[in-house]
């Protein structure tokens, strides 16, 4: 035996690599980094029974502290102990059983390209910019088909893939930066293998690999290093709720307990509110955490260890991976609890500048407020996510810009949303947004009224919190007679060869379009170096006579912004803003350059949005 493992150690030396003779069908992470915060990696070896054979590696810096088998033999885990000073490099594997009969491989330990400390995350000096890549520009026409995947592009389908990919949105980051935006959110790219909707992205069957469709994983690294040098942050939108039912270990669970399962098939509930009602029955909470999203899209069991430890080491993987600046969590209530607590917690002691933003979509702040990192919860729950979605608030403008103005309507429904901050942690750090892919386009919800779609562009670029346009607004992109989610995300006009219109050179566009566009991109100019805008202090007015009034306000800058929903003009008495404007003599619109009087009233055009730096 003593010989044996002299062999062993000898053989791992030498650093030869057989792939393992054709027997390791996978193995993920394909790779990890030397100095990480955490020095322990678990690695999932994959193949016709691996769980026969015994790992051992002479690496200097690389100790196996433990082997897992599990009831699906075809599965061996490794956990892999790196020592601070291991230095990169190809870790050679042999693979033993039976003494003499052995299989190798080589593992890889990269340098890292900067330091936790050095990845900053996106904050409310950004403007982030959602992007559907299936339907944003279609760079190379060249992977839109790809042999063995289960679905071919179909640009006339609103449901089907229509081409759009990596080298579409590379192709198109000076458009994106010379907008105005600073950061990009994607929707997901990893493989979707699925025979139908598999553009949507939200049905992963490989946690590891960009879809060939979309491009290469060295494409989407790419896409995020050319972004960084034009000053455009990209946050990664990820989903740990569940996987697409092609997904490849559907075939070949490691364990009969890795998806949530029951007697017949069961979908959750959607009930958000049962995990903080105290008197809710058990089952219901069961069946909103462990049921599945649809049919499709099995349900992750977060409370297998394993499953657990897979998904938080992805995820520090992509980070590391792209250098990412931040994550978009999809669906982020639905999973066990305590695991999306851990998950959040591991990933940002991994990396403490990193900014997570969480959907959870509810009407009530309450429920929304629940997640946010720093919430004292009356049940004990302890949440380290950053950021979320702020859906109470973009349902409540898009209500105020529609109702007539009355006592309980109209512009005091986004007021008295907005007075509900007094429940968040930290309402700074909320993502506001007037529309994302999984609603109606803004200048739709507003019934296609360009002054309305003003007034909501202008809310969300000044208010509270860290925005978020959805591709196409800035060009009126609109769904007037569909909520059906392909004409939501519509192909962006100019992406594909022989497009009638261009948004991206503003060939074609209607006076309407290009006047929206250039709004668009003078307000976010004009936000990049507006500090008071950034994390300056919020005070705001009751609405008066279909008037409605906020300032933000730091010690360099200070600025009004003023709506009027009225079709006439309006006088406004500035009487009710004496504590702000004490000392302002005027106010010079940021959008038109016009000084305006701030004494007495002030004379506001019928529908009019003013954002005035006042002096």
């Amino acid at each position: 035996m003593r010989s044996f493992l002299l062999f062993v150690l000898l053989f791992c030396s030498l650093g030869v690599d057989l792939s393992g003779q054709g027997l390791i069908a996978r193995t993920e992470p394909a790779n990890w980094w030397v100095g990480m915060h955490n020095p322990r990696v678990q690695v999932l070896f994959y193949g016709d029974n691996m769980g026969d054979w015994q790992p051992a590696t002479s690496y200097p810096g690389v100790t196996i502290e433990r082997t897992i088998r599990v009831s699906n033999n075809n599965y061996l885990f490794v956990d892999l102990l790196l020592a601070p000073d291991v230095a990169p490099g190809e870790v050679p594997f042999l693979f033993f059983k039976d003494e003499m009969e052995t299989i190798t491989t080589t593992w890889p330990i990269w340098p890292r390209a900067q330091t936790a400390e050095q990845r900053v995350g996106f904050d409310n000096s950004d403007a982030l910019y959602l992007i559907t890549p299936d339907r944003f520009a279609n760079g190379d026409p060249r992977n839109d088909a790809v042999a063995g995947m289960r679905e071919q592009p179909d640009r006339n389908k609103r449901g089907g893939r229509h081409g759009g990919d990596i080298a579409g949105m590379r192709q198109h980051l000076d458009y994106i930066k010379e907008m105005g935006f600073t950061a990009i959110w994607v929707n997901p790219l990893l493989e979707n293998d699925m025979e139908d909707y598999s553009y949507h992205g939200y049905s992963t069957t490989d946690f590891y690999r960009v879809d060939p469709r979309f491009g290469s994983n060295e494409e989407y690294r790419q896409l995020a290093a050319e972004a960084s040098s034009k000053g455009i942050k990209l946050i990664m939108d990820m989903i740990v709720n569940h996987c697409g039912l092609r997904h490849w270990w559907m075939e070949d669970l490691p364990t009969p307990d890795w998806i949530n399962t029951f007697p017949t098939y069961t979908q959750t509930n959607h009930r958000k509110t049962v995990l903080q009602d105290p008197h809710a029955a058990a089952i219901d909470r069961q069946i909103f955490s462990d049921g599945w999203f649809v049919p499709t899209m099995p349900d992750l069991n977060q409370r297998n260890p394993l499953l657990a430890k897979y998904l938080i080491q992805n995820t520090v993987w992509w980070v590391e991976y792209l250098g990412l600046a931040g994550i978009r969590m999809d669906t982020y209530p639905y999973p066990d609890e305590n695991f999306m607590a851990e998950w959040t917690k591991e990933v940002m002691a991994e990396y403490p500048l990193l900014n997570i933003v969480g959907e959870e979509w509810f009407e009530n702040p309450a429920i929304v407020a629940y997640w946010q990192r720093g919430k004292q919860n009356a049940n004990g729950y302890t949440s380290y996510l950053p950021s979320l979605m702020d859906f109470p608030l973009q349902q409540a403008v898009v209500r105020a810009l529609n109702e007539d103005e009355a006592f309980k309507a109209g512009w005091i429904t986004a007021y008295e949303m907005l007075a509900m901050d007094f429940l968040y942690a930290a309402p700074d750090d909320l993502v506001v947004f007037p529309d994302n892919h999984d609603m109606s386009r803004i200048y739709a919800q507003v019934g296609e009224d360009q002054d309305l779609f003003r007034m909501a562009i202008v809310y969300f670029l000044t208010i509270r919190g860290i925005p978020q346009l959805y591709y196409g607004t800035e060009v009126l992109m609109s769904n007037p007679a569909s909520a059906d989610h392909g004409d939501i995300r519509a192909d962006f006009p100019g992406g594909w060869a022989g497009d009638q219109v261009n948004a991206f050179t503003g060939a074609g566009l209607t006076k309407e379009q290009q006047a929206a566009k250039d709004f668009v991109r003078q307000l976010l100019h004009w936000r990049q170096t507006a500090t008071a805008v950034h994390t300056g202090k919020l005070t705001h007015f009751l609405p008066q006579n279909g008037s409605y009034v906020y300032f933000r306000y730091d010690t360099a800058q200070k600025v009004m912004v003023i709506f009027n929903k009225n079709k006439t003009a309006t006088d406004l008495d500035l009487t009710p803003y004496a504590e702000l404007l004490h000392g302002m003599k005027t106010g010079k619109d940021v959008l038109t350059g016009k000084t305006y009087p701030l004494s007495g009233t002030l004379a506001l055009p019928g529908r009019a949005t003013l954002v005035l730096e006042v002096k």
